[in-house]
């Protein structure tokens, strides 16, 4: 089992260090090309992935990287923020208006909008039992 190690482990990091090159933007390659990169870190497969690890690669700390031009999440993103507050309605008479109806229309009392979904209801219920009857719903 520990001679299998000596072996795995080694290939693994290479096969790590040869995908991290492949996936690295050539800008933030140091030192040498990164086609010179690749071949290194296949030919000296125990040196060469370390190698690349310390020196082939620009390395940023976490902090940094969400920051340079990275998603962040909209509510950590001020512009998003900003542009909420800018876009929103004028009044907040559309965002009280019932559903379904048109924005900037009067907001309908919650009694009405109530009735209203349970006549729908009520004729959602009743048309396949008008059905099952043999009564004709279209006319």
């Amino acid at each position: 089992m520990l001679r299998a190690l000596l072996y795995i482990l080694p290939l693994a990091l290479t096969i790590y260090a040869f995908i991290d090159c492949l996936n690295t933007p050539e800008e933030e390659t140091k030192h040498l090309p990164k086609v010179v990169w690749v071949i290194i870190i296949l030919l000296f497969w125990i040196v060469g992935p370390i190698v690349w690890f310390f020196a082939g690669k620009v390395r940023r700390a976490a902090s940094a990287r969400g920051r340079a031009g990275g998603w962040v999440a909209p509510d950590d993103n001020p512009e998003f923020l900003k542009s909420l507050k800018r876009d929103g309605p004028a009044d907040d008479s559309a965002r009280d208006s019932a559903p379904g109806s048109a924005p900037g229309s009067a907001p309908k009392d919650d009694d009405a909008v109530l009735d209203e979904l349970e006549a729908d209801l009520r004729r959602s219920d009743e048309e396949p039992k008008k059905r099952e009857s043999g009564e004709d719903t279209e006319s």
